[in-house]
């Protein structure tokens, strides 16, 4: 049980405090509610860009790493298709210069033009390093723009091409700073060596005054249900040839979500489960296999995918995946196979509440659907569900017509 309170500043910002007093220094972690769907289709790699461009100065201070270092503090950012993550720790004496970095940075960036140069430098070479000149670093630029046709999840978090960010201007950058980033569209949690009342002291003191901006109104276009198996076939130069499927599913704070990840773990976690044990140890046809969620706030994927043995057609190996599926599908799972990957499940969730950085972070997450109390829920639900349910999730996600499937194809298999 993580225990919190929360308050809204106001100008909107959502704010979220948890106390540990065990513990002797402080989180700052800020959710800034923008992710690449948030993007225009003709300029996208911008959220990620921006991930970058935070760390390169601010209004007042403009070198945001070197204050930080001198307190002994220590920071890092993530973004993904849904949110754009900012967190740093310090000893809890420190607790206010991480307010007082956090808020100039949301009051306004340097817009320094070297600044923006720099970073879309390092951006397009990221771009290249990770995405093009790695084998199967262009998996997602593929199987993303196969699964979606309408919603902005066709394309990765690094951007449909690298001319998106070679041609982003400053005013390009000035508009999706002052859009996206402001109170009204951020949560902070604060937790740690911290209290409630301290917080909300310099909360306001360095928070109150930035302007709150728009809430930016989300109309994302709604993905129609898919009516018939997707298939596309790609030559490159791989290690081994490899196989890709994705099934759509519903998103992150759905109803299904946990049975859902449960199926795939039923599917793949661990040497005894069911696509290991018969496609990699029995028959050999996989060296590797595994299925996995997105995790997505809009509706995601459930994803398998393997590399298959030299010599095995994809189309073989698919044959041999599909024949374990339907047998989900039409028999469900063992209770003893369900308890196991229950059990894993809520193993994985309680060890990574003992980091309280990793306590914000879900706190920050848990609040984007409403509820932040819903970090609680997630043990309950996870061991909330039936076998029941995984055979009916199986029935409606499995199905050939839901499925969008890549053929990899190492150029010398």
């Amino acid at each position: 049980m993580i225990k919190f309170e929360e308050f809204t500043t106001g100008n909107g910002l959502r704010v979220i405090v948890h106390e540990d007093h065990t513990v002797q220094i402080a989180v700052l972690n800020i959710l800034y509610d923008v992710g690449s769907r948030d993007e225009n289709p003709d300029k996208t790699g911008f959220a990620h860009l921006f991930e970058h461009l935070m760390f390169g100065g601010s209004v007042n201070i403009p070198n945001y790493d070197e204050p930080l270092q001198m307190v002994g503090g220590e920071n890092n950012a993530f973004t993904n298709t849904d949110i754009t993550n900012y967190y740093l720790t310090v000893p809890a004496a420190n607790l206010e210069t991480g307010f007082w970095l956090e808020s100039d940075r949301m009051l306004s960036l340097s817009f320094d033009p070297e600044v923006l140069e720099v970073q879309r430098k390092v951006v397009i070479e990221e771009f290249k390093q990770r995405y093009l000149n790695q084998p199967y670093g262009d998996v997602w630029l593929k199987l993303r723009p196969l699964t979606y046709k309408v919603h902005p999840y066709q394309w990765a978090t690094i951007g449909k091409e690298i001319s998106h960010i070679e041609n982003a201007t400053m005013d390009d950058v000035r508009n999706f700073f002052f859009e996206h980033y402001n109170p009204s569209n951020a949560i902070l949690v604060v937790a740690g060596n911290v209290t409630v009342d301290q917080v909300k002291k310099l909360t306001q003191k360095w928070f109150g005054d930035i302007s709150s901006g728009k809430k930016k109104h989300r109309i994302l276009p709604e993905e129609p249900r898919q009516q018939q198996k997707r298939v596309l076939e790609v030559e490159a130069d791989v290690p081994a040839s490899a196989l890709y499927k994705s099934y759509h599913m519903p998103g992150r704070f759905h109803q299904d979500y946990y049975a859902i990840d449960l199926l795939s773990d039923v599917l793949s976690r661990g040497y005894s489960s069911r696509l290991y044990q018969k496609l990699v140890k029995e028959k050999e046809i996989f060296t590797s296999i595994s299925s996995f969620v997105m995790g997505t706030i809009d509706p995601g994927l459930l994803v398998i995918n393997g590399r298959v043995k030299n010599g095995i057609d994809l189309k073989d190996a698919e044959a041999e995946v599909d024949a374990i599926l339907k047998d989900v599908v039409a028999n469900g799972v063992e209770e003893e196979e369900l308890e196991k990957v229950k059990n894993q499940a809520y193993s994985t969730l309680e060890f990574g509440e003992v980091e309280v950085m990793n306590r914000a972070m879900n706190l920050a997450f848990a609040k984007l659907s409403g509820n932040a109390d819903l970090v609680n829920q997630e043990g309950p639900q996870i061991k909330a569900v039936t076998t029941e349910d995984i055979k009916r999730v199986a029935a409606d996600v499995l199905q050939d017509a839901n499925a969008s499937v890549m053929y990899y194809q190492a150029k010398n298999n």
